[in-house]
């Protein structure tokens, strides 16, 4: 309700524009539940890893985010961490079936057919294969793995045609002031795909590490040649750029609202980036790295990056719509906002 005129004027529509239509009220719970058992399954691996390592909780806590925290090895790492969160958060908003979470769970999706088509090459080399039959634990490793795909797969499925009718996904008169939001996120996610793309050919050069090699740690579950849930560095590095670039070049051209793949992912980034900040803080890197060149580059792209996710969030969770999608304060000169 508004007051105009010293009446009243109601403004609420008829139903809530942020839920998905009931026709796809299927596939939203059905993407959800798969999600939320998915997002638990990496939880209990989580917890299993802090019992076997024998520390408190704290000390995960802190592990967190402090990478030199962490005592002893983990069962997942920070890039698993940061995705169970967003699993479970997802699932239960596609379970809520808001329209928001529908870009976030087919990111997921895509993410997790990668994580499975990468395991899938590894599993034609026949030592990583017997690994599953003589690890303890290969075999609940591997139910893991079977049912990140089959969450992978259901989510593709039934949520890619739950597109919204077009009296639902009408245009509406603010949309203009969103289109500009997902324009800025998308030349921030393309800056930082390109600055990633630029660091990872540099310390490849510097190592000597011929493309090919790279490459295939990327795609290939086992070159590392141990049975391991956490995702390789090539295969977060090659990941994240593509990510960067294909939901970069989605926001630019503004044509479609992917506001919570935008906020899943600019999140996991700035979670991680975090964690880089606070080990080059603790290893005392930023006293030191004005007295190079490259110190003060990769200080300044860590800033970057700390900045360019932050400000993606923030664009993504909309803090600049009223509660039914509009501009806050534009319902009307000299109509103030319901809130």
């Amino acid at each position: 309700m508004v007051m105009q005129d010293g009446g009243t004027v109601d403004v609420r529509p008829g139903s809530d524009p942020g839920r998905a239509a009931p026709e796809h009220s299927g596939a939203y719970l059905a993407s959800g539940l798969c999600l939320v058992l998915y997002g638990a399954a990496l939880l209990a691996w989580t917890v299993y890893g802090l019992g076997q390592a024998d520390t408190s909780a704290w000390d995960f806590v802190e592990g967190l985010f402090n990478p030199r925290a962490t005592p002893a090895p983990q069962v997942l790492g920070p890039y698993e961490w940061a995705f169970t969160v967003a699993f479970l958060a997802v699932g239960g908003l596609t379970l809520a079936q808001r329209r928001t979470a529908r870009s976030a769970a087919l990111l997921c999706a895509f993410l997790l057919l990668a994580v499975s088509l990468r395991e899938g090459v590894g599993l034609f080399n026949t030592a990583y294969r017997d690994q599953y039959s003589n690890d303890p634990l290969g075999g609940w490793a591997l139910a893991t793995r079977g049912l990140g795909l089959v969450t992978a797969l259901v989510v593709l499925a039934v949520l890619r045609s739950a597109t919204e009718r077009p009296a639902d996904a009408a245009v509406s008169p603010m949309s203009a002031h969103r289109r500009r939001h997902s324009r800025i996120c998308g030349v921030l996610f393309l800056i930082t795909a390109a600055v990633r793309v630029i660091w990872t050919v540099r310390d490849l050069s510097s190592i000597g590490m011929p493309t090919t090699r790279y490459l295939r740690g990327a795609v290939d579950g086992s070159v590392l040649g141990t049975l391991d849930l956490s995702a390789s560095a090539e295969f977060t590095t090659v990941s994240s750029v593509l990510v960067l670039v294909i939901l970069g070049v989605i926001a630019l051209r503004g044509r479609r609202d992917i506001r919570g793949a935008l906020l899943v992912f600019a999140a996991v980034e700035l979670y991680l980036t975090v964690r880089t900040v606070v080990l080059l803080t603790i290893t005392d890197f930023f006293s030191l790295s004005s007295e190079t060149t490259e110190g003060t580059l990769s200080m300044a792209t860590t800033a970057y990056a700390l900045a360019a996710m932050t400000s993606v969030v923030v664009l993504a969770t909309g803090r600049g719509y009223g509660p039914y999608g509009g501009v806050r304060g534009a319902l009307g000169p000299g109509v103030p906002s319901s809130e």
